[in-house]
């Protein structure tokens, strides 16, 4: 498994786009999917050099050179009272889902925030299983009001 680290958008390697890197976060989301564009915006804001945006893509190919788990961590520009990192995205393909991937993408991005990370996940979201193992714990619910 080689995972890759990417924070600017020429750092896709192995002729994967952006875009196809969005193509595939929005195909193994399955029913917890966004758009295609909404993903290329969270990893537009991971690849920005404003001031308190940025982040990171990570990338796990298998030992065949296929694509099998994406992830996008954006920065908060916030510490203390909201962790310093969101996990926005984060996918395995479906037909290698079970295999520990999803682990070993997770704790790179650990180690390579290096500091705190909120997620938001759906209670019937087999992935809360993954998360509650590795660490997670949830706070509160989330609540949304839609301006109509």
């Amino acid at each position: 498994m080689k995972i890759l680290v990417i924070k600017k958008e020429n750092e896709f390697s192995g002729g994967l786009t952006k875009r196809e890197f969005a193509q595939f976060l929005h195909d193994s989301l399955d029913r917890f999917r966004d758009s295609v564009e909404d993903i290329e915006k969270a990893i537009d804001y991971a690849f920005s050099d404003e001031p308190g945006k940025g982040g990171f893509v990570l990338a796990a190919y298998n030992d065949n050179g296929e694509l099998v788990s994406g992830l996008v961590m954006n920065e908060t520009g916030h510490a203390g009272y909201i962790p310093e990192n969101i996990l926005v995205y984060i996918a395995t393909k479906p037909d290698q889902r079970g295999k520990g991937i999803g682990k070993l993408v997770m704790e790179k991005a650990f180690e390579v925030a290096g500091t705190d990370i909120a997620l938001h996940v759906e209670y019937d979201n087999p992935a809360k299983r993954l998360y509650e193992r590795l660490g997670f714990e949830s706070k509160y619910a989330e609540m949304r009001y839609k301006k109509k």
